[in-house]
């Protein structure tokens, strides 16, 4: 919506409307904005709702028990309370958890195409929360599979040749739970050891893979870059935003942005969220699309190896290892 020429919200996309004009709507929203929410997509109410009630229970548990399913260096699955975004600590808890053979298998069980992320944990103390956590994954996996195959046809390309990446033994793709508290969840001493809190409680940055589908509160707070202003992401009840990745843009060949976008401190109310990350296997290498280099141009990017990059990105949120890698590394020629 524009109001003097100033851009107030984003776009919203009824995925009930015909195929062309899903399309067509999604290409113009990936243009202009990167972002955009869905409505009528398919995911049960009553499966949101019991997300809620299950991301809530387990952020409510006890420190200890948060913490005896800390997530490592080497296994990128569960809870965390120290995350960096552009080398500054957020302030945010949060808790991962990946597509996986079921039921999860040992890290160096040959069969399990997922070992590079490691395994999935799980709360003892919650009955209800693994089955809830499976359901959710298997939705957005389905709706995230219409929407890539959307943007492919909106790339001028069939289908498929976005969806093959995505084979369901393969993929790697990975969801999280958030919890924005309004105060810093480290203790004093704890915090001196640390990267200090940064002014966001998730800094401006841009998600690394496809596409990911998340789900907020009714709170508030998340912010996308559009034309040198932060626009607020309104909380629309039963809506999902959708945004496109570092690896979409390259796809595209900079057609589609993959937007930057925060998320600002609270101060009156906790927040919770839960994006669901749609990456292809760790073996795929992508490109420019051939469909979508325009006459007279070029490919703007050189190939990049999904595994590679995704092992880069993750070592920069884990901690402070360094320059956290982004597509413009692999700029070509006179555009890098």
């Amino acid at each position: 919506m524009r109001q003097n020429d100033t851009v107030t919200s984003l776009p919203i996309i009824d995925l009930a409307r015909p195929d062309n004009e899903v399309v067509d709507a999604v290409a113009e929203a990936a243009r202009e904005f990167g972002f955009f929410q869905v409505i009528n997509h398919g995911i049960e109410a009553a499966l949101i709702a019991e997300m809620w009630s299950q991301t809530r229970a387990f952020f409510a548990q006890s420190t200890e028990v948060k913490r005896s399913l800390l997530r490592t260096k080497e296994n990128s699955r569960g809870y965390y309370d120290r995350e960096l975004t552009k080398r500054k600590r957020d302030l945010k808890q949060v808790f991962d958890l990946g597509h996986v053979p079921y039921p999860d298998l040992p890290a160096d069980d040959p069969t399990n195409f997922h070992r590079v992320d490691g395994i999935n944990q799980w709360p003892t103390d919650l009955p209800g929360f693994q089955p809830t956590m499976l359901a959710w994954l298997d939705a957005c996996e389905t709706l995230s599979m219409r929407l890539v195959g959307v943007f492919s046809l909106a790339l001028g390309e069939p289908r498929e040749v976005l969806q093959r990446h995505f084979a369901r033994a393969e993929h790697t793709s990975a969801m999280r739970l958030n919890h924005y508290p309004l105060g810093d969840v480290l203790s004093e001493a704890e915090a001196a050891d640390e990267t200090p809190l940064g002014d966001m409680a998730l800094h401006h940055h841009s998600d690394a893979g496809a596409l990911t589908v998340l789900m907020q509160d009714d709170v508030g707070g998340l912010q996308v870059e559009h034309a040198g202003e932060w626009i607020d992401v309104e909380p629309i009840a039963g809506a999902l935003v959708i945004n496109t990745g570092d690896m979409m843009q390259v796809w595209s060949n900079d057609r589609f942005v993959a937007a930057l976008h925060r998320v600002a401190p609270r101060v009156s109310r906790e927040r919770y969220s839960i994006p669901y990350f749609f990456n292809p296997s760790y073996d795929c290498d992508y490109a420019p699309l051939p469909g979508s280099i325009a006459p007279g141009d070029e490919a703007h990017y050189r190939s990049i190896n999904w595994g590679d990059f995704r092992q880069g990105r993750a070592d920069g949120d884990f901690a402070d290892y360094g320059t956290e890698i982004q597509i413009s590394q692999f700029r070509l020629g006179e555009l890098a």
